[in-house]
């Protein structure tokens, strides 16, 4: 583990993508939590339900909704990622590391929550995490908000987190108190659901924290197969620990495993063995013997590397035709074997045999799967690389520049042409480009802005490029929408823009507007005489009208030459004979002669207007 920096504590520190609320001032233990980075899989989603989100909902058929988490290696595999949402891989360099992703619920609540025993008390512990915000940058979304809870106390609260694409480590230092040997730790989100909110969680990590524990100098230390022993230092910054005690390990894997070094407790360790090979070295330190023999209890010290440099040593390798490889100087780029005498930066004469096998160029194939777009605007292409033909593995595959380990599949893209280089074990390689295909928009017309006098039925023809599966009218109220709807019609009471939005069978969505101006012609007629003689022809008098600009008659009202009223009619249906003046008064046939009307019209747009006039009355 590469020590940290020696650091008072601070608040809010925001430094190379780490946001801490208290840092550690020295090195950390092993991480307590095992399973805090997820682990690592070839199945894209995690079954089954970890279990380890209060209150969220496990979804194992991404994307998850709000209140529901998952467990992915890459949400650019899914089938159906959002479009605002980044196409990512877990937070370290394992192409099938595991990560948390959180639809944050539209109610704050906890989504992670782990119980820690064994502690010891009174000592110093980290608690952190990486965190990065799912929203693309630019889609200004809710910004997540976690807090970090010991014991269902907040003890730091990140913020929110920026639309960046960035991973950012969040965390801080408390310290146990007396009798304190288990803790509750939780996160919880602090922002509302909604559009936004969304995050991914890698890498929870709690920790033991001590001073700095290093072995001094941090490099390589390289010595000659005939050379001296060396011996290895500890060094100690800082007085966190009033009785320190150490133990040393070592590492026969490289640094995966460690074993103790039996009775290897002082701060000097000399290496011995001058046999060819790397020596991996590290210790564990703790306050006082009790506590370094609790795991959770002590920190580790820098990994440090004694590299014994072999006299005579031989490489054997394979490349493709046109790669060369590197001996000192020297390169070489046909098959065959080659002895060169090297002398190291530290002294050490070396004997290297190269044994160099050049392979032709097989031809690298690689077989994408495309899925272009589904609308013009969208952002739902994806590109799966599937298999490579004539290749060896392991790959390396790059896309757009990113690189990943074996096939790959990559959502949410836009229509465009994206670069590729695929290279197999022995660098032989395959570069190009892949395209995804702009759909034809999907584009619907509704025709030139129209004319219509008050009361007119307007026809609105509708075209389109493809099939309309869903119309959505507005003003929907006024719109009388014909059978297969590619024809609307409508009466308009007042100048308005009629507007559709169009859904295709592929679920594109495409809108059109036309304005319609209203020539407000009132179109009334009162009859100038009638006469009520039962002949059928002009028995009454009433209001007619272009229907339906005009509407109905409030009121008709008609007096005798001495201002007598002789008949009345409210709220009466225009055109309507029977809701007119039949000629009798009181069941009397009235006096031949001229009478005043006065007459209250309302019309389609709601506008009401009086009218006053004369009719003659015939027998």
């Amino acid at each position: 583990m590469p020590p940290k920096q020696r650091c008072l504590l601070f608040l809010l520190l925001l430094l190379n993508g780490t946001v801490w609320g208290q840092i550690c001032g020295g090195n950390l233990g092993e991480n307590i939590f095992d399973a805090g980075d997820f682990g690592s899989g070839t199945d894209n989603i995690l079954v089954p339900d970890p279990g380890i989100a209060p209150g969220f909902i496990y979804e194992t058929n991404p994307p998850p909704f709000d209140g529901f988490y998952t467990i992915t290696n890459n949400t650019g595999a899914w089938e159906n990622l959002y479009g605002d949402w980044l196409a990512i891989g877990d937070n370290s360099e394992d192409p099938f590391g595991y990560m948390m992703v959180v639809n944050a619920s539209f109610n704050p609540g906890l989504f992670y929550e782990q119980r820690v025993d064994n502690l010891c008390e009174n000592s110093v512990y980290e608690f952190s995490a990486d965190v990065i915000n799912l929203y693309q940058t630019g889609r200004n979304g809710i910004r997540p908000n976690i807090s970090f809870l010991i014991d269902g106390v907040n003890f730091f609260t990140s913020g929110n987190i920026s639309e960046d694409e960035t991973w950012k480590t969040y965390g801080f230092t408390f310290t146990t108190g007396p009798g304190q040997t288990s803790v509750t730790l939780s996160l919880r989100n602090n922002a509302p659901g909604g559009i936004g909110n969304d995050l991914a969680i890698d890498n929870i990590s709690f920790r033991a924290c001590g001073p700095e524990a290093l072995i001094l100098p941090l490099e390589i230390s390289n010595i000659c197969e005939d050379g001296d022993p060396i011996t290895l230092d500890a060094t100690l910054n800082g007085d966190q620990y009033d009785n320190p005690a150490i133990q040393w390990q070592e590492s026969t894997d490289g640094g995966d495993r460690w074993t103790d070094i039996p009775g290897a407790n002082s701060f000097l360790y000399t290496h011995t063995n001058v046999a060819t090979g790397d020596y991996y070295y590290r210790y564990l330190l703790g306050n006082g013997v009790t506590n370094l023999a609790n795991p959770n209890c002590r920190v580790v010290s820098n990994e440090k590397v004694v590299r014994v440099v072999p006299k005579a040593y031989s490489v054997t390798d394979t490349i493709c035709a046109g790669r060369s490889f590197a001996v000192g100087n020297r390169t070489y780029d046909q098959s065959g074997t080659y002895v060169d005498t090297l002398v190291s930066s530290i002294g050490c004469d070396s004997i290297l045999t190269l044994r160099l096998t050049v392979v032709e160029d097989p031809g690298l194939s690689p077989d994408f799967n495309l899925t272009d777009p589904s609308c013009s605007y969208t952002t739902d292409g994806r590109v799966e690389l599937l298999s490579v033909a004539n290749a060896t593995f392991p790959l390396r595959f790059t896309f757009e520049d990113s690189l990943f380990l074996g096939p790959r599949a990559f959502s949410g893209l836009p229509a465009g042409t994206y670069s590729y280089s695929v290279v197999d074990r022995y660098g032989c390689e395959a570069i190009g480009t892949v395209a995804l295909q702009l759909p034809f928009p999907f584009v619907v017309d509704l025709g030139a802005n129209q004319v219509a006098e008050l009361g007119q039925t307007v026809r609105i023809p509708v075209s389109s490029t493809e099939p309309i599966a869903e119309y959505g009218w507005s003003p929907a109220e006024l719109i009388d929408c014909l059978p297969a709807c590619d024809q609307a019609l409508i009466v308009p009471p007042e100048a308005l823009t009629v507007a559709l939005t169009a859904t295709s069978a592929n679920g594109c969505v495409t809108e059109d507007s036309l304005r319609i101006s209203v020539v407000k012609n009132r179109r009334v007629y009162f009859p100038t005489g009638f006469s009520p003689n039962g002949d059928g022809v002009n028995d009454f008098f009433t209001l007619f009208g272009a229907t339906p600009g005009v509407e109905s008659i409030l009121s008709l009202e008609i007096y005798n030459r001495w201002g007598v009223q002789v008949f009345s009619q409210t709220n009466a249906a225009v055109n309507d004979l029977a809701a007119g003046w039949d000629g009798n008064l009181n069941g009397t046939p009235a006096a031949i002669g001229t009478y005043a009307y006065r007459a209250e019209v309302r019309f389609l747009d709601g506008f009401t207007k009086q009218y006053r006039g004369s009719v003659v009355l015939l027998r």
